[in-house]
């Protein structure tokens, strides 16, 4: 029977063993395997007059503006030329205008993503039609519509003072009394007003207004009435003076024509009346799309009073003693 080995004896065959074992990766990495091929070598760019030339972004053009409709005496002005009759379908670029007169409107369009329809002693020009559409509100009153999802916006600026209307989907009416005073309801999605470094959200439903060297108020809600007040002359004369007073961004009207309103909605015209009843209309117009009207009939008589003489006092019997 063998003895059994020492443990001396077996650590040599042991340690043997470990040594192979930890050899034979390094042994197929150096001479079993196969290093991976190299890439294919990238073709040089062609060159000479069959090479293709280098594309450019693709050129943002203009889009497009018409007249679409027109009713009464409307006018177009291209850049800085003189006024004259517009037609409908014609077309319109950055610096022109567009100007209603009293009792008169305009629509424009810009496909089917715009619509601007104006209001009778409105001005508008338009300064930009690339990335957005954008106008100039000289004064009165217009309504502006951008199709929600057309990825473009809509602003309108105001003369004579900092305020902006931008959309990118909704249809808000704007006024501006050309001193200062503009007001904003939005009718469809939301506008974001601005002025004097101040910036509010006016959403479907909501007004605000800003008055000269103010920002613009806090949305609320668009009233269901409106105020207007007029004082009527106690004497008709040949000319009278007829005023009142409306809320704040309204527009008036009186015998067709738009007077002009301050920052607080007062106004005053001089009015001339024929002999006879003169009937005298005022109304006025909100952004939120409120109207409201007074109606008097003025007489004007400047014929003299006649004077009745008695016969009968040349016919007077003498006094006694003549």
């Amino acid at each position: 029977m063998d003895a059994p080995r020492s443990p001396r004896r077996s650590a040599p065959f042991l340690i043997g063993l470990i040594v192979i074992l930890a050899a034979l990766p390094l042994g197929y990495f150096f001479f079993l395997h196969q290093p991976p091929a190299p890439p294919p070598p990238t073709p040089a760019p062609p060159t000479g007059p069959e090479a293709p030339l280098p594309q450019a972004a693709p050129e943002k053009l203009p889009m497009a503006l018409k007249l679409e409709e027109v009713r009464g005496t409307v006018e177009v002005r291209r850049g800085g030329g003189q006024w004259r009759t517009a037609s409908v379908g014609e077309a319109l670029h950055p610096s022109d205008a567009v100007r209603t007169r009293e009792g008169s409107y305009a629509v424009i369009i810009g496909g089917e993503a715009v619509e601007v329809r104006m209001e009778a002693g409105a001005e508008i020009s338009v300064e930009e039609l690339t990335d957005s559409f954008r106008f100039l509100l000289g004064n009165g009153m217009t309504t502006a519509r951008l199709k929600l999802g057309a990825g473009q916006t809509l602003e309108m600026k105001a003369a004579g003072s900092d305020a902006v209307a931008r959309t990118e989907g909704g249809t808000f009416t704007m006024s501006n009394n050309g001193a200062g005073t503009v007001a904003l309801a939005t009718l469809v999605g939301e506008v974001a007003f601005s002025g004097q470094r101040k910036v509010v959200i006016v959403r479907a439903g909501q007004q605000s207004i800003i008055r000269p060297g103010r920002g613009p108020t806090e949305p609320t809600p668009i009233p269901s009435s409106l105020l207007l007040k007029v004082n009527w002359p106690a004497h008709p004369q040949r000319k009278v003076r007829v005023s009142g007073q409306t809320d704040p961004g309204n527009q008036v009207a009186m015998g067709g024509r738009i007077i002009p309103t301050d920052e607080e909605g007062r106004f005053s015209q001089v009015l001339p009346l024929r002999e006879g009843p003169n009937s005298v209309q005022v109304q006025a117009l909100s952004v939120g799309g409120l109207r409201q009207e007074e109606k008097r009939d003025l007489t004007l008589d400047t014929t003299p009073p006649s004077v009745k003489v008695d016969p009968g006092i040349w016919d007077d019997p003498p006094s006694k003693g003549q």
